[in-house]
């Protein structure tokens, strides 16, 4: 699949890795801003995670 990629995209390799890699920035935008916050809401990673209070760090408490 990344072959038939690579050999699509215009121009010489230092063109088609610029071209990769805005692609693979754009893709990752994407999902970062758009699909993982409306999964969050529907998906809830942290339920039934139960979160201790940390040890006091006086000696004694």
């Amino acid at each position: 699949m990344y072959a038939w990629i690579w050999r699509r995209l215009p121009g010489a390799w230092p063109a088609k890795t610029a071209a990769a890699a805005g692609i693979v920035i754009a893709v990752a935008a994407v999902l970062w801003y758009a699909l993982f916050p409306q999964l969050e809401a529907k998906i809830q990673f942290d339920h039934g995670v139960v979160q201790t209070p940390a040890p006091s760090a006086t000696p004694g408490g």
